[in-house]
């Protein structure tokens, strides 16, 4: 075990602070990344605060990690010291199961470990990317496309593949009419993946305050849904809605914005239960879905996208000590649209 620098909770109830967490020593198939940055997922505040359970303190947490290689183990195929590369959500999983063989390791069937907040393979609790460096096995790297800078790439491990995952898996492209249900984080990478995959999209979010940001980053037209008109008006419209939002929204209203045989995923979650009128499914064929992340392959395939297509996150970059006051900002939903962490600033 060695220490690296971190900045963790150490309760649920104090701001993080600058502390020290261990790593495990670089194994066979280990990959040691020093952190350059890392994405504030909103994941992270409901975490360290204690809004999903139990917590280990302390915690460091941080699933959107981007970096560069400085050392390989002895069996490690895949990476060398110097490559650019990312850590998304997902840290190990069992291998073995259908849902991993099939490189869906997020619905691992034993249970995959997750970037932070859970128990690692040696005992230990794992720690995120609010810290200096991190080992993982090579198998739950991926490479970071030239094309992409570093910092705009953070964000991609966790917003950008819960995003792409469902366009892709649901056949977002030329000739479909898609909707982004909310633009902010997951949101606005939602818009970029749609338009850059060819659909015609349609942000769909409370008011029109940031349509101007919708129609630049690739949005076809913009509606706020906190005007009835939109619903009468866009009755039966789209092929895919994906609703990014982690509040409660009215499913049945927006179930009937979608075509004969349309579907709509979730992939925000609300802390509160959503119903629906399932004859709002039959009288048109509709389905209605959810979608976590993505597996490794996929999140691979989605950044090799990013770099055929020049995407990256529109981010705001801060220094470590601004973290406590971005969650508070995160909360209040004032960031466009992902804060990330320099990791320099801890160094």
């Amino acid at each position: 075990m060695f220490t690296v620098n971190a900045y963790a909770a150490t309760s649920a109830t104090e701001p993080l602070t600058r502390t020290s967490v261990e790593r495990r020593e670089v194994g066979p198939r280990d990959v040691l990344i020093e952190i350059k940055y890392v994405g504030v997922c909103h994941s992270d505040i409901h975490h360290v605060r204690g809004d999903w359970g139990p917590v280990h303190y302390p915690v460091a947490p941080g699933h959107e990690i981007t970096g560069v290689v400085t050392r390989v183990g002895t069996e490690v195929s895949k990476y060398a010291a110097g490559d650019r590369v990312g850590v998304g959500c997902l840290v190990d999983s069992c291998r073995t199961c259908d849902s991993c063989r099939k490189g869906e390791e997020q619905y691992c069937l034993n249970g995959s470990t997750l970037t932070y907040g859970s128990v690692d393979r040696d005992g230990t609790r794992t720690q995120g990317g609010y810290t200096t460096h991190i080992v993982v096995d090579e198998h739950f790297v991926v490479r970071v496309p030239a094309g992409v800078a570093l910092d705009e790439a953070a964000p991609l491990l966790c917003a950008g593949i819960t995003t792409y995952s469902p366009l892709h898996r649901w056949g977002a492209g030329p000739g479909k009419k898609v909707a982004i249900v909310g633009l902010g984080g997951l949101g606005h990478m939602g818009v970029k993946f749609a338009h850059a995959l060819g659909a015609e999209v349609t942000v769909l979010s409370q008011s029109l305050k940031k349509m101007d940001d919708g129609l630049r980053l690739g949005a076809d037209h913009y509606h706020a849904t906190g005007d009835p008109r939109t619903f009468e008006e866009l009755a039966g419209s789209f092929d895919l809605i994906v609703n990014t939002v982690s509040a409660k929204l009215d499913v049945d209203a927006y179930l009937s914005l979608l075509a004969v045989g349309g579907t709509m995923v979730n992939v925000g979650a609300p802390a509160e239960p959503l119903s629906l009128n399932v004859f709002s499914l039959l009288s048109r064929g509709r389905s209605y879905a959810g979608s976590s992340i993505g597996g490794i392959r996929e999140t691979q395939e989605m950044l090799d996208f990013c770099g055929e297509h020049g995407i990256g996150a529109e981010v705001e970059v801060i220094p470590v000590e601004k973290t406590n006051e971005a969650y508070e900002r995160v909360l209040s939903s004032d960031v466009r649209y992902r804060f990330v962490i320099d990791i320099a600033t801890l160094a």
